[in-house]
């Protein structure tokens, strides 16, 4: 591996942490801990589900704690996400979640989850180590979160906001808004989230769906969402650096009254890509390193980890896969990349 250039300076891949050939440096982890899911998202997962990884095939609660500590003390990483399929599934999750956070100078330990069964288990995650949870959420309209999800857990959903909100967990709520089912609806949830503090981030639709079914046309795009939000709110672009972050941030006022609200965050993955200031690395359940979320190329650190491989061992696979890193999710060209994975597969 050749040395690239970093911030201006020259570095060595095998000595710089996750770095790829464009400059880049990974030291946001994402890490899915379960392919599986109870609901069924339309833009997701077909209607009867998918055909899932057994148990024995994923990785356990000691072989996360080992990928985050060398993330960690050889990487760098601070911050890891857990994802899925949805992690509340993992029996283990409180388990893995206290793993992580006593490990020396530990990354910040966030969950991405659509917060069934949050309720239960809210606090004890907080006690684990947990600070923030990522809850998706689309509308607040009980008919419309049945149609999209194909479930009727809405309440469900919300209890568990209030748990993690009592638990002294930070909120943020991901949304995807989807034409003619809950676009109009946008301004009524940014109102709902910013009344009870949570910050709502709108986020485009993505082709990660197994049946391959998306269509950029029917995207609900950035642009289309600050219109739609335009009808009740001012938003101003928010000062602060992005620092990598998938969305763009904005203050938010209300447009009768000029009161300040909060922030809202819009994440236009396909019109105004950001891949040029991407930091995140990924593990699949199965314990594979994504260095794209739209990219197919993995690299089986699982495999090696159970067969005896040392810590150098794996770091050195990571760095590789790293390297190769596409410059942007059309792999290096202009057309966008489809997944042959879907997103519960990949985890988000």
């Amino acid at each position: 591996m050749a040395p690239a250039t970093l911030l201006g300076t020259t570095v060595d891949p095998a000595s710089a942490g996750l770095v790829d050939r464009f400059g880049r440096r990974a030291i946001d982890l994402r890490v899915s801990l379960t392919e599986r899911c109870n609901l069924r998202c339309t833009y997701c997962m077909p209607a009867a589900g998918l055909p899932f990884a057994p148990d024995d095939a994923l990785m356990t609660a000691a072989e996360i704690e080992r990928l985050v500590r060398i993330g960690a003390s050889r990487f760098g990483v601070r911050k890891v996400r857990f994802t899925g399929g949805e992690p509340m599934l993992r029996h283990d999750l409180v388990d893995v979640i206290a793993r992580c956070a006593a490990l020396p100078d530990p990354p910040e330990l966030s969950l991405t989850t659509n917060a069934i069964g949050l309720a239960h288990r809210a606090q004890a995650l907080y006690d684990a180590g947990l600070r923030r949870v990522n809850v998706s959420l689309d509308t607040v309209d009980p008919d419309v979160f049945t149609t999209v999800t194909r479930r009727p857990f809405l309440d469900k959903v919300i209890a568990g906001l209030s748990a993690a909100h009592d638990a002294g967990l930070d909120i943020k709520v991901n949304a995807v808004l989807l034409r003619g089912i809950n676009d109009d609806a946008a301004p009524e949830l940014l109102r709902w989230c910013l009344d009870r503090g949570y910050e709502l981030r709108f986020i485009e639709q993505m082709p990660l769906d197994p049946d391959h079914a998306w269509d950029r046309t029917e995207m609900v795009t950035a642009a289309e969402t600050r219109a739609l939000l335009a009808s009740s709110f001012v938003l101003t672009p928010d000062e602060a650096p992005r620092d990598g972050a998938p969305a763009e941030r904005y203050r938010v006022q209300d447009a009768r009254s000029g009161a300040s609200l909060g922030t809202v965050g819009i994440i236009a993955s396909i019109t105004e890509s950001f891949c040029a200031d991407c930091t995140r690395t990924r593990l699949t359940a199965d314990g594979n390193v994504r260095s794209c979320l739209f990219s197919d190329a993995e690299t089986d650190v699982l495999g090696p980890m159970r067969a005896g491989v040392s810590d150098d061992g794996l770091a050195e696979l990571w760095r590789r896969a790293m390297w190769a890193k596409p410059r942007d999710h059309g792999d290096d060209s202009d057309e966008l990349v489809h997944p042959t994975r879907g997103m519960s597969a990949i985890g988000g």
